[in-house]
């Protein structure tokens, strides 16, 4: 009976003793969790924007530091189209774009059911018109060739223009979204060419002169104040803007990014890198 008594007593303590062990190597992993809250907490908010080149992708790359420090991590997504940029953004691949004016954006938002929408206004790109066969307007010769961007937008951004220069008029309330179709005088028989607005710049040496965006006009080493034949004054209303969903255009994050692109620092940046070119909108 007593050896009985001594071997429950035995058995009685190894199970304390492992009860002990195993409360012992419970705690180190509870620390562990702890420790990957306090990383999750400290973790910061990833946002993917579509730009385009020059100069979107410029003044985003400006802003990703003072971003850095309150959390917002920037992944840049350079395009060099107007059409994915959208597209991407709708389905979710990004959080944002910065590339276009609101009225390319409502044309494409209508056209294609879209259910994006403008947070702001962050500067505007005087649309000009460059040449390397004219050195003044007044050079134009009957049955030049005059190449548009062939985007509904864009396209009847270029023929208000080249009305504004007296070179063509256009039917009555043709409006923003003017067309080839509405020019209902065009007394110099100018003919014109409809291309992807990226593709402008190259060819410059086959038309007579071409309207380009200023985004792909700087890409293409051309300074719009200096360079082109004419240009827009710098009140125009085709405003680039940072473009959302409609479900989370409210988000910290998208807000915080909208309010370092339309703080001073990016119009001092502005200013200074593109020299009257581009023009702070806010």
């Amino acid at each position: 009976m007593k050896n009985a008594g001594k071997k429950l007593t035995l058995f009685v303590s190894i199970l304390t003793l492992v009860a002990l062990l195993a409360a012992c190597g419970n705690k180190p992993a509870q620390e562990d969790n702890s420790a990957a809250a306090g990383n999750d907490a400290q973790a910061t908010t990833k946002l993917v924007v579509g730009a385009t080149a020059v100069p979107h992708a410029e003044i985003l790359k400006h802003i990703e530091p003072a971003l850095k420090e309150q959390g917002i991590e920037l992944e840049i997504k350079e395009f060099t189209d107007y059409v994915q940029p959208n597209v991407q953004l709708d389905e979710k691949q990004l959080d944002a774009n910065f590339f276009q004016h609101k009225p390319y954006l409502d044309e494409h938002v209508a056209k294609a059911g879209l259910k994006l929408v403008s947070v702001g206004n962050i500067h505007v790109e005087p649309f000009g018109a460059y040449s390397q066969k004219l050195k003044s307007i007044d050079e134009l010769q009957d049955g030049a060739t005059i190449a548009i961007p062939n985007d509904p937008t864009n396209g009847g951004r270029a023929l208000l223009l080249i009305e504004k220069q007296g070179l063509i008029k256009l039917k009555e309330g043709a409006g923003l979204t003017a067309t080839l179709r509405d020019i209902v005088e065009n007394p110099k028989n100018l003919q014109f060419k409809e291309l992807e607005a990226a593709m402008l710049p190259r060819v410059l040496g086959e038309v007579d002169f071409a309207l380009i965006n200023t985004n792909y006009a700087l890409q293409a080493d051309l300074n719009p104040t200096a360079d082109a034949l004419f240009i827009e004054d710098k009140d125009s209303p085709y405003a680039n803007i940072l473009v959302t969903r409609e479900d989370n255009q409210n988000d910290d994050a998208i807000q915080k990014l909208l309010k370092a692109l339309q703080s001073d620092d990016v119009k001092q940046f502005i200013d200074e890198k593109y020299k009257g070119a581009i023009v702070a909108a806010f």
